[in-house]
């Protein structure tokens, strides 16, 4: 499996950014998808997943704000991060995934992409 995350860069709070995730090697249509962010000197935090059917949900941190999407089509998972805060900043990474006592990443890690936001 091969991920390719894109889409970070230098914001300003409030602003907004939206991240692509480009999966293959795999049947992309059957495997569900998920954004980890990590912060600097913080452990790795699952941010928002999204079943292959479509269906969502988010950390507390970020309902609201952020939107997961998928097109099964083009191989690809979007997130669309809005009304940005310094707490944003982290190193974005997705994953395709299954479900059994919750979420579990079957893809590895990507390289990620960068947010940072500045105040």
């Amino acid at each position: 499996v091969k991920l390719m995350e894109s889409g970070g860069g230098l914001v300003q709070a409030g602003e907004s950014l939206t991240l692509s995730c480009g999966v293959s090697g795999i049947d992309f249509t059957v495997h569900a998808a998920a954004w980890y962010r990590q912060p600097p000197r913080k452990q790795r935090e699952l941010v928002a997943i999204i079943t292959r059917g479509g269906l969502t949900s988010y950390a507390d941190s970020v309902k609201g704000r952020f939107i997961i999407s998928r097109d099964n089509a083009k191989n690809t998972v979007y997130l669309q991060m809005s009304s940005l805060n310094t707490e944003d900043t982290a190193v974005y990474y997705c994953t395709t995934g299954t479900f059994g006592a919750g979420y579990i990443p079957d893809s590895g890690w990507g390289q990620g992409t960068q947010v940072t936001v500045s105040s």
